[in-house]
Formats: C-alpha cells, structure tokens, sequence
C-alpha cells in the first residue's frame, strides 16, 4: 500500500506534531456511539474495516520517522521501557519473524526481507538499516529479536506467555504508554496488571476477555479500540516521567484546548505465535489534536456527547477531571443535535 512518510517530527519539547488531511481521515475513531462504557469490544484483526489503519497487519503512517526517533530517546533515558524475561526467547524469534514478514509484504516500498534458510536479509529505507543475520542466534543482531525489531515498529508491544490457565505478562517494548509502567507490570497475571480499571472487573469485562483470549488461535489474531485524552501530542506518558507529562494537565484552558488537547487511540491487536504459543499483544497509538478532529462533523458531535455524559469514574481513572469541561465546551457549538448513525466511520471523503 502507498505510503509517504513525513520529515522527523518530536513528541515532546516543542511538540512539532501534527496530522496531514489525510491522516485525519484514517484516524481510527473509537466510539461508534453517542455513549461509551467498557466492553471486549474484539473483533477479527483483517485487512478491512471501518478506518483505513486496520488495512495492514501491523499499521505504519506518515510520523512513522518521528515516532522511531522518539522511543530512541526514550531507551537511552531508560533501557528498563524494554524487558523480556528469559524464557521468553522463542517468543522473541516469532515477534521478529511475524513483524518482518508483514511490514515487507504491506510496505514493500519501505522494508524488504529476504530468507536463505536461516541466513535472513533485512532492509528497512526510512531508517536506513540493512542487516544480515541468522534466524535463531542473538548475537548476530545488535540487539535482542525483540527489541531489534520493535524499536523499528510504531506502537508499543508485550509478550503474554500462557500458563496455568492464565496470561503472564513476561516481556514488552513500552515506550508510549497512557500511564502505565513495564517495569512494574512485568511478570503480573491478566487481572493484576488490570488492577487499576473501575467498573469493569465488577461487570466481569475482565473475565470474559481472558477466557476469549486463552482460546486464541495461531493465524487469527483479533482487536479492539481503546481510548484516553493527553495535553499535548506526548508519546511518554508513563508514571515514571510523570513530573514531565502530569503537570501539562493543568495548563489547559479554554483558550487552548482545541490546540493542545488530543485524542489518544490505542489500536490493539493480539497474535497468536506459532513456536512459544505466547501471545503478542500490539498497542499502536495514534494522535489527533482536537481542532483536527473537528474538522470530521460526525466526530465532533459525538465525541462532545461522549464527554458529556461520561461516568465519573471513568473520567477519574482517566485523568480527566482538570480539563474534561474546557473539552466539551469546546465541542459543544459543532453537535446540532442530529442523529448519528452507528459505527466509527469518518462519513465524509475530504477535510
């Protein structure tokens, strides 16, 4: 699929992201109703849907540059954002293998792999890597497999091994998370690292997804949509840079909103691998200020209704309390108050 790529942008510091028209259009838009409350929510991960990301296994866009740049710095900050415990190795191998194989068959433009047994030939032209290795043998990478390749993957990556009617959260590349921590994560069961959710163990949410996800199958990888909102287009938003990222909340005002409040979406999608029978667990975020996001008449309405009706809980566990208000007086003057129909799709073709 075509695909341009824009000059390196920054996720911190003087923020220089922003979304073209286009990337607008393809954002994926998580609320297909005018109300939202936690639910599984999963669906087969095709190459089809209602926004143009799900088109590929693993989604790259336009900031696919940038957003590399960013997670380098994040790693020499801090090299703890990427730990896989040792058991995990053959779950690294199948991370490498199934990320290579789909970025090569989706972006052919952008990355190649060539195989000779266990020789293999990787090339990725936005980062200007070109290396030989040998499937299988660590050292003749630079980094670990899993780290290799997803330092040059958008989104943020775990490793759930399966035990004892469980899922273990044994490995992970988190470099761009909604305030949460890998380094105390790791190792934690299903429910542990679920801990902090409201609402949604009381309704059994949590339960039911397990149990789907434990019969998950190798070749039918599954995903939903997840949400929150961030001041500023901020990648790092974990609790260990919190002093950095948490006090932006409070410089939101009226007069700025629009600017510096976004929408974040996490697309997650889970694959089943075929050698450790772990499960992959991929986090691709995406951002949209919301005077971009305005510009789509169907988001705008109801994203207003989907703020203004929120659960209190919910925008509490959300962060949300010191500018949820200043979001939904922003939004306010687009709802006209008309009928929506179902479902996430932009429903218009240009901006």
């Amino acid at each position: 699929m075509k695909l341009s790529l824009k000059p390196q942008e920054t996720f911190r510091d003087d923020y220089t992201f922003s979304n073209s028209d286009d990337a607008i259009l393809r954002f994926p838009f998580p609320f297909p109703e005018d109300t939202y409350m936690y639910s599984v929510n999963m669906e087969p991960h095709v190459r089809c849907g209602a926004s143009p990301v799900f088109n590929a296994v693993f989604d790259i866009d336009e900031h696919y540059i940038g957003d590399m740049a960013d997670r380098a710095i994040t790693l020499e900050q801090d090299p703890l954002r990427c730990q896989v415990l040792p058991h995990m190795g053959e779950a690294e191998w199948d991370t490498l293998e199934l990320i290579m194989e789909n970025l090569a068959n989706d972006y052919p433009e952008h990355f190649s792999l060539t195989k000779n047994g266990d020789e293999w030939h990787w090339l990725n032209r936005p980062l200007d890597i070109n290396q030989k290795f040998v499937f299988g043998r660590a050292e003749t990478l630079p980094y670990g497999p899993f780290e290799y390749i997803t330092r040059q993957t958008q989104g943020d990556f775990s490793l759930q091994d399966q035990r004892d009617d469980n899922l273990f959260m044994d490995g992970g590349m988190v470099t761009s998370q909604a305030d949460w921590s890998l380094n105390f994560d790791v190792g934690m069961s299903f429910h542990e690292w679920h801990g902090p959710v409201p609402l949604a163990h009381e309704s059994g949410v949590f339960d039911r997804a397990l149990q789907y996800l434990l019969r998950l199958q190798y070749g039918k990888p599954v995903r939903r949509l997840n949400w929150t909102m961030t001041a500023n287009p901020r990648l790092d938003t974990s609790p260990e840079n919190y002093p950095l990222w948490g006090p932006e909340k409070a410089t939101i005002t009226p007069d700025n909103v629009g600017h510096r409040m976004c929408l974040r979406v996490e697309l997650q999608s889970l694959y089943r691998l075929p050698r450790s029978n772990a499960i992959l667990f991929s986090i691709r975020g995406y951002l949209v200020r919301l005077e971009e996001l305005a510009l789509v008449k169907k988001w705008a309405i109801r994203m207003h209704r989907v703020m203004r009706d929120l659960h209190p809980k919910i925008v509490e566990y959300k962060g949300q309390s010191r500018y949820r208000q200043h979001v939904v007086d922003y939004l306010a003057p687009h709802d006209d108050g008309r009928v929506l129909n179902p479902g996430i799709a932009a429903e218009q073709d240009s901006i």
